[in-house]
């Protein structure tokens, strides 16, 4: 599996901006849903839900696979592919091509620890390992990132933490 997880992801990484997710009928990506036992880590669990290509081919580039595929327990607050898309053009061939910034806005999008959506509508705020918080708000029940990213998807269960999904990419502030 892990031989086919590495030649999907090169072949993704050749043609990264036609990375899309399927039609779907309704606004919310297909991704699989919450279940009480976990499949694998973060990585194999977003492999098999098949909608986040572009971000497991940014975390190949930012060298960042083995962390998400470590101990953790991390959350992961993961943007699909449409996602990616929204970026404004040229932008995801540039961090692509600059393994330290797009390195930094992935790991924006971690938090340490296992936190669950019933504890994530509670939170105002939640540190990224990145350093920098994540501003968290909930706006007529749906619960935001940065008042920017919404999150779509809860508690998609993994051996080694928990995937959110969400609709945009979060950039963690610029000083």
């Amino acid at each position: 599996m892990k031989r086919t997880i590495v030649i999907s992801l090169a072949v993704v990484a050749i043609v990264v901006s036609a990375c899309g997710t399927a039609a779907s009928p309704t606004p919310a990506p297909a991704t699989p849903a919450p279940t009480a036992a976990a499949v694998g880590d973060i990585v194999q669990t977003a492999t098999a839900a098949g909608s986040f290509k572009t971000l497991l081919t940014a975390a190949t580039v930012a060298g960042l696979v083995d962390t998400l595929k470590g101990a953790g327990p991390f959350t992961v607050f993961a943007p699909t592919d449409a996602a990616f898309a929204k970026l404004p053009a040229g932008t995801l061939d540039k961090l692509l091509a600059d393994p330290a910034a797009l390195k930094s806005i992935l790991l924006y999008h971690v938090v340490k620890g296992k936190v669950m959506a019933a504890d994530v509508v509670g939170l105002t705020s939640a540190t990224s390992v990145e350093g920098p918080p994540i501003a968290i708000s909930v706006k007529d029940g749906k619960v935001y990132l940065n008042n920017s990213a919404q999150v779509v998807t809860t508690d998609i269960a993994a051996s080694n933490g928990v995937i959110h999904v969400i609709d945009a990419v979060i950039l963690p502030p610029t000083t």
